[in-house]
C-alpha cells in the first residue's frame, strides 16, 4: 500500500492473483511485481487521481446515489448524435460544466451524447485517443462521481450517453500492461498506432477478457447507453468469434433490460459489422459513413486532395449515400490503391451515421477550421438540411449547431521527446494534401503541445447568439425531423433524381400519399420550364405545399417563395427547399 505496509497477492494457478486488504475507498496503492523495486500502478484501477504514472486509487462505485431507475435507454433509431469533447466543450474543462449545457442540448434536440475517450492519459490536456488506464476516468475531467452526476443528469433530461472507447492500441506514455505480462501484446501484426493487442494469439483469452469487463464496466458502472468503437478496422483479430462481438454482446447483456446503441468507426466500411449474428455479421447497431462526409467537403470546399480524391460532391452521390450508404460498396478506390468497401445494400438507413463534421475531420483542415468558415453560407444551410432530414442518423460535432467561431485542432500534451515525435508524425499526415504542405511552408501548423492549441479549440457559447441564424436552422431542422411523420420513420421508401448539373430532388414516400420532397440546389439559381420527372408530380388528388426552406429570414436567407409556379419551377441558388403534399382545397 501508498502508506507503509504491504499485502501478499496469491497465484490461482491461472496467470492471475488475488489477495484482501483491509482498506477503503480513497485509499491508494501500487504493485511491486516480482523483484522488481518500481512501484506500478494498478491496470485495472477506477481511479488516477495524479494521472497514469502515480498510485492508483480505490473507487466505491455503489456510493453514488443514481436517479435514472425508470430510464430505459435508447436504440439507434430516432436518435441524433452529438459528439462531444469535455475538455474543450466548456472553458472549464470538467464533467460538471458541461452536465449544466444538457438541458440546452436536450432543449435543440439532440438525444445521444457520444463522449470522446475518457480512459486515463498522461498530460494535462489530449483528445484522449492515448488512454492507457481504461477503467480510470481521466483525472483533470473531475471525480468518476463527476462522470456518474453527468450521465445521471442526461437521463433526467431524456437524453442518452455513449462513450468513445479505444480498444486497437494503448498510448505510448504510462502504459504498464507489459510488466505485468507480455501476453497483452502480439508481434503478428501492425497498427498505425503502436503495439497490436493480442486478441488471437497464445494467451489471449485473458486480453480478450479484459476488454470485454471494460466494455461492461462502462454501461454497469456508469450506466451509459453505448459505446463507440474507434478504428474497429485496427483491431486486427482472425478468431472464430471475433472479439468486436463478443464487446457487443457484453455491452448488451451487462445492460440488461436497458437498450444500448454500439456504433463502430471502420474505415474499410465492412458492412458485416452492422449485419446480423444470424447471417455472419457482428451485430453492431451502426456504422460511421465516412463517403457522406468525403462528398460533402468536396462539395462545400471544391477541394479534392488525398482521400477526398475519390468523390466529386455531385448530385447522384448524395442521392446514393442517402439511399444506400456506403457509395464504395466493393468498387476500386485510387487513394488506398485497392476495393473500398463491401455489399451493403439491404442494410437498414439507420445504421449509417452521417455527418459533415467530426472531431477528426475539423481538425483535418489547415487550421482546424469548420466547413461553414471556408463554404458559401447557403451551401453550408442545404447540406445541413439534408444531413439533418435525411433517414440516417446524423451527428453534429460540437458547436457546429451554432457554427462556432472557435477551432478544433489536434492537441497532446506529451513530454518534450514524444511531443517532437508527434509534431513531426503531424506533418507527415497533413503533408498528403498538397495545399496544406504548400502552406506549412509559409506557416507553421500549430504545434500539438501548446496549451494555446487547446485554448482556441474551446467553445465560447456566445457564439449562439452571435451565429443565431444557425442555431435557428438547426433547432427548427430537428424539430421538422422529430415531429414529422415522414421524416422521423426513417424510412427505406424513398427514391431520388438528379435534375441538373447541380441539383437534385429526394422524394419520401408516406402512407396514403403523405410525401415530402427535398429539393436541393448546390449551385447558382436554376429555372425549369418544363419537368418531365415523375418524382416531381404531387400525389394524387394532392398538391405541394411549402414546409421548410433554408432562404428563411432567420437563417439570413434572401426570402422565401413557392419554388412552383405558372412559369415552371424555380430553385435559388446553394438552397434547401421542403414541400408537403396537401389535400385540393
Amino acid at each position: 500500500m501508498e502508506r507503509g505496509g504491504g499485502h501478499e497477492l496469491v497465484g490461482e494457478g491461472n496467470g492471475y492473483f488475488s489477495g484482501l486488504a483491509g482498506v477503503g475507498a480513497r485509499s491508494r496503492y501500487r504493485f511491486q511485481l516480482d523483484d522488481d523495486v518500481t512501484l506500478y500502478p494498478d491496470p485495472c484501477s477506477r481511479s488516477q487521481p495524479e494521472g497514469p504514472h502515480g498510485p492508483s486509487e480505490i473507487v466505491d462505485p455503489s456510493s453514488f446515489k443514481w436517479s435514472d431507475q425508470t430510464w430505459r435507454g435508447c436504440s439507434v433509431h430516432g436518435q441524433v448524435i452529438y459528439e462531444l469533447h469535455v475538455g474543450t466543450f466548456t472553458s472549464e474543462g470538467t464533467w460538471a460544466a458541461a452536465a449544466e449545457q444538457l438541458e440546452e442540448l436536450a432543449t435543440l434536440g439532440i438525444t445521444v451524447i457520444e463522449m470522446m475517450p475518457v480512459a486515463d492519459f498522461a498530460g494535462s490536456f489530449g483528445w484522449g485517443y492515448d488512454g492507457v488506464n481504461l477503467f480510470a476516468p481521466y483525472h483533470d475531467y473531475g471525480g468518476p462521481d463527476d462522470l456518474r452526476a453527468f450521465v445521471d443528469r442526461a437521463h433526467a433530461l431524456g437524453v442518452g450517453v455513449i462513450l468513445d472507447v479505444v480498444y486497437n492500441h494503448f498510448g505510448p506514455d504510462g502504459n504498464y500492461l507489459r510488466k505485468f505480462a507480455d501476453d497483452y501484446f502480439t508481434e503478428h501484426y501492425n497498427t498505425d498506432w503502436g503495439e497490436a493487442i493480442n486478441f488471437d494469439g497464445p494467451n489471449a483469452g485473458p486480453v480478450r477478457e479484459f476488454f470485454t469487463t471494460n466494455a461492461r464496466y462502462w454501461i454497469e458502472e456508469f450506466h451509459f447507453d453505448g459505446l463507440r468503437l474507434d478504428a474497429t478496422h485496427q483491431i486486427l483479430d482472425s478468431s472464430r468469434t471475433p472479439i468486436l462481438a463478443e464487446i457487443n454482446r457484453a455491452v448488451h447483456e451487462a445492460a440488461g433490460a436497458r437498450e444500448t446503441i454500439v456504433v463502430a468507426e471502420n474505415e474499410l466500411q465492412e458492412p458485416r459489422l452492422v449485419r446480423a449474428i444470424s447471417i455472419g455479421g457482428y451485430g453492431l447497431d451502426a456504422v460511421w459513413n465516412d463517403d457522406f462526409h468525403h462528398t460533402a467537403m468536396v462539395a462545400l470546399s471544391g477541394q479534392d486532395d488525398a482521400y477526398y480524391s475519390d468523390f466529386g460532391g455531385r448530385p447522384q452521390e448524395f442521392i446514393s449515400s442517402v439511399k444506400y450508404g456506403f457509395l464504395y460498396q466493393g468498387q476500386r478506390y485510387s487513394w488506398d490503391k485497392a476495393n473500398r468497401g463491401g455489399a451493403a445494400l439491404g442494410i437498414e438507413p439507420e445504421k449509417f451515421v452521417t455527418f459533415i463534421q467530426n472531431h477528426d475531420q475539423v481538425a483535418n483542415s489547415a487550421r482546424g477550421e469548420r466547413c461553414h468558415a471556408f463554404s458559401n453560407r447557403g451551401l453550408y444551410k442545404t447540406l445541413t438540411a439534408l444531413l439533418l432530414l435525411g433517414p440516417n442518423t446524423p451527428m453534429l460535432f460540437q458547436g457546429q449547431e451554432f457554427a462556432a467561431n472557435s477551432r478544433f485542432m489536434f492537441f497532446a500534451d506529451h513530454e518534450p521527446g514524444l511531443a517532437v515525435a508527434v509534431r513531426r508524425g503531424r506533418g507527415e499526415f497533413m503533408a498528403r494534401f498538397p495545399n496544406l504542405a504548400a502552406l506549412a511552408k509559409t506557416q507553421p501548423l500549430p504545434d500539438p503541445s501548446a496549451r494555446e492549441t487547446l485554448l482556441c479549440s474551446k467553445l465560447d457559447f456566445g457564439d449562439r447568439e452571435r451565429n443565431a441564424w444557425a442555431y435557428r436552422m438547426h433547432r427548427d431542422l430537428l424539430a421538422l425531423r422529430r415531429n414529422d411523420r415522414v421524416f422521423a420513420s426513417q424510412s427505406k421508401s424513398l427514391d431520388g433524381t438528379v435534375l441538373a448539373a447541380d441539383a437534385f430532388l429526394l422524394r419520401f414516400f408516406g402512407a396514403d400519399g403523405d410525401d415530402r420532397l427535398l429539393l436541393i440546389n448546390l449551385g447558382r439559381a436554376l429555372t425549369m420550364r418544363i419537368v418531365p420527372e415523375p418524382l416531381m408530380a404531387p400525389p394524387q388528388n394532392k398538391a405541394w405545399a411549402l414546409l421548410w426552406s433554408s432562404e428563411s429570414g432567420d437563417y439570413l436567407g434572401s426570402g422565401v417563395i413557392h419554388p412552383e409556379s405558372e412559369r415552371g419551377w424555380r430553385l435559388p441558388g446553394f438552397s434547401a427547399t421542403v414541400l408537403t403534399a396537401t389535400s385540393h382545397e
